[in-house]
């Protein structure tokens, strides 16, 4: 028989039972709709917390800090068995090195220091952190109250929300004023001070220790902005109530908690920083980044890990929501064996006259395989665009909930490509593999009892 006359055939058995195979192929339709819209959503989420974490500006950074940092407070290290050579300092000139490494956009280094802040209200001990210019595009800053700084070395600053509540009932009324912070400078660069600070007489108080001095210094900011989220979170060590561009701060010349450990440890008067941030042009790019920055006797550490973590946690997730949206396809897959094995039974005597005219035994199964295929294929189809429809009430819905709840919206629903071919694939397969065992029993029918049968 050839393949035209099978599928005409076939088409017209379906045609003669069309309630019966609708029902069938609507029963797929559903188990097809159920496996999409649950995969559905497992992709989605698993796509809004990649871009969550694309959007932080953390995805694709390295920290980098000297082995013995963590005692003093460094961020958590990943260490690699290396020799006892202890690691150099972690300066301007390390800084450099690194920043030569292919794909490293920049290397910024992690300036936070304590200080003494007040705006028009008791002063304060906080910690203060600077950022580069490039933390403008970061998800923190994206419902930021007021803007981010005018200029990388801006007299300005970004209060952290909880602190600024501390300041005032109302903490956008901040924005614009002026806020003081009293710092500690590294001795004997009074001259190299920014514009704005005072020093000298009884605004300069000298401080010894260990050999060396700082001088006591007050910089006046203008608050231009107020954020409800942590820029720097899950990489840093604490949390800073005041933000400052990286810039001012380097012209600041702060006295450091790396330089005070430095300096008693080693008598080094250099630079030295607690850790360093490269930003990486691509996070596929930042496992080889690290290795080769651990060439030069440095640890590091990266959210890779923990993304990771969370790919094989969806993947988990993915594998649950298929296995429970296969469910009502695996309850329609018996409908089709059960439809077939009706139509065997109604169709004997056709069946019959086909053999007796010479329809092989393969020509009875491939009539059987096509009517299961066909409606495997229509039910993926009508599945597919069902279980889309699914994903889209329930994403709109869940967006509706969220407004009301003056959260923005999110896409965590989405449908791809692949997912609609796998899913049409899928339901054909199934559906040929439900049809298997009526194929073989309606090929197995004697041609004689067959012409019998009333």
């Amino acid at each position: 028989m050839k393949a035209n006359d099978t599928i005409e055939l076939a088409a017209r058995n379906l045609r003669e039972s069309v309630l019966r195979n609708s029902l069938t192929t609507v029963g797929i339709a559903v188990g097809v709709a159920s496996l999409v819209a649950m995969l559905s959503l497992g992709i989605g989420l698993q796509q809004l917390a990649n871009r969550r974490l694309a959007r932080s500006g953390l995805f694709n950074t390295v920290i980098v800090s000297s082995r013995d940092n963590q005692a003093f407070g460094g961020p958590r290290q990943r260490r690699t068995a290396q020799d006892d050579k202890p690691s150099p300092p972690l300066d301007d000139n390390a800084r450099e090195k690194i920043a030569k490494i292919p794909h490293v956009l920049e290397v910024y280094p992690d300036m936070r220091f304590m200080a003494e802040v007040s705006a028009g209200a008791k002063p304060q001990f906080v910690q203060v952190s600077s950022l580069p210019p490039s933390a403008k595009d970061r998800e923190a800053f994206e419902n930021l109250h007021g803007k981010f700084f005018s200029a990388p070395d801006a007299a300005e600053a970004i209060l952290q929300d909880e602190f600024a509540k501390t300041l005032s009932d109302k903490p956008d009324s901040l924005i614009g004023q002026e806020l003081s912070i009293r710092y500690a400078e590294r001795a004997g660069t009074a001259e190299r001070s920014a514009p704005g600070d005072t020093g000298g007489g009884n605004a300069v108080d000298e401080l010894v220790a260990s050999g060396f001095s700082v001088t006591r210094r007050t910089k006046t900011l203008r608050i231009v902005g107020v954020t409800e989220h942590d820029p720097e979170a899950g990489m840093r060590v604490g949390r800073a109530a005041v933000f400052v561009p990286l810039p001012l701060a380097e012209g600041l010349n702060v006295m450091l908690g790396s330089d005070l450990r430095e300096m008693v440890r080693s008598s080094y008067r250099g630079r030295v920083y607690m850790a360093l941030t490269a930003r990486v042009d691509d996070p596929s790019r930042v496992q080889p980044i690290e290795d080769e920055i651990k060439k030069l006797n440095f640890s590091t550490f990266s959210l890779l890990d923990a993304a990771q973590s969370l790919r094989r946690f969806f993947t988990i997730l993915d594998l649950f929501l298929g296995i429970f949206g296969s469910l009502a396809l695996a309850v329609a897959l018996l409908g089709i064996v059960n439809t077939l094995i009706m139509a065997i039974l109604e169709r004997r005597r056709e069946i019959g006259i086909m053999k007796a005219v010479g329809a092989a035994d393969s020509d009875i199964r491939r009539l059987f395989f096509a009517e299961a295929g066909v409606m495997g294929l229509m039910g993926g189809i009508v599945g597919v665009l069902f279980g889309w429809a699914i994903g889209r009430a329930i994403n709109g819905g869940t967006n509706i909930y969220l407004r009301s709840q003056q959260m923005p919206s999110e896409t965590f629903w989405a449908v791809p490509w692949w997912l609609v071919v796998g899913a049409i694939t899928f339901s054909i397969v199934v559906s040929l593999i439900s049809g298997m065992y009526p194929a073989s029993r309606a090929a197995k029918l004697d041609p004689v009892q067959a012409l019998r049968y009333e």
